[in-house]
């Protein structure tokens, strides 16, 4: 049903591989995974505080295993090998689809309502509105990236831009701090990625993100979830739900965790809420 068959094999057996023995059932190990939308280094350093969180909440020891593409996470959920996955909402789609509905989102950070993208040029480029990026060389983040790809693809097509057509080259950055870099760099003259990354780093003082400028924002859209795998112990899912929706910034001791998450709260989420996405995956020619 889905295009990429052959990278979701691969990521597959990567998997199995990365997971090894500890991808079988164990009693109180709670499984976690995330795409990888950022350097390795920074997933890292943001889970960290939260699976200590997770631990304390749910009574598990939480084993987090990074992956080295989006659809691994997706294999992952379906094989039952990953308990607990970071999901953007076209990975989500991906793993309903994969799973026959049986992947379950829990939760979304609030800010995942009213998700957008940029796009982005070098700092010093005359260009000032997407039809100016017509014959110019681009770059989006994962092929299966929501805000890396899809929705600036829709909303680029919807503007009458298509990108297989109208730009020089369309490249594949694979995240979205690798796209600012792909864009600073000149490697390719725009390019698009999360607004809540180009927001982190320009506020970090980032030298890549010093070196370019925004030009266009998408509307907003669903993003972001945390997502169960099939057959979850229903009152282990309750648990996670909860430990997730207590989260408060205010909290002290929990502000650390929330700003790394870049979350103001967390709030109970659907399926149906990425019905949008799923038709934007179809309009776009993502899912056939």
């Amino acid at each position: 049903m889905m295009l990429l068959p052959r990278l979701i094999s691969r990521s597959a057996l990567a998997l199995a591989l990365m997971l090894g023995s500890a991808a079988s059932y164990a009693e109180n190990l709670l499984r976690v995974s995330a795409i990888p939308d950022e350097a390795p280094t920074e997933l890292q350093r943001k889970f960290k505080p939260l699976g200590e969180y997770l631990e304390k909440e749910t009574g598990y020891k939480v084993q987090f295993t990074p992956v080295s593409d989006y659809a691994a996470v997706v294999e992952g959920l379906a094989a039952k090998k990953i308990d607990l996955a970071w999901l953007g909402g076209f990975t989500f789609v991906q793993a309903k689809l994969r799973t026959g509905g049986e992947a379950i989102p829990i939760v979304q950070r609030a800010e995942d309502e009213v998700f957008t993208s940029k796009f982005i040029v070098p700092a010093n480029s005359p260009v000032t509105s997407l039809v100016e990026l017509k014959g110019k060389t681009f770059a989006f983040g994962s092929p299966s990236s929501t805000s890396g790809h899809l929705m600036p693809r829709f909303y680029l097509l919807k503007d009458g831009i298509d990108p297989d057509k109208d730009f020089k080259n369309v490249a594949f950055s694979g995240a979205h701090d690798a796209t600012v870099a792909f864009v600073a760099s000149g490697k390719v003259e725009a390019g698009v990625l999360n607004a809540s990354v180009m927001d982190k780093l320009v506020e970090k003082g980032d030298a890549n993100a010093k070196r370019v400028k925004v030009i266009a924002t998408t509307p907003p859209y669903f993003d972001y979830n945390w997502t169960v795998r099939p057959g979850l112990d229903p009152a282990l899912r309750q648990k996670i739900t909860q430990a997730f929706l207590k989260l408060d910034r205010a909290d002290p001791a929990q502000r650390e965790l929330m700003e790394l998450q870049r979350a103001s709260k967390f709030v109970p989420t659907t399926a149906a809420n990425y019905d949008g996405i799923e038709r934007a995956a179809r309009s776009a020619g993502l899912i056939k």
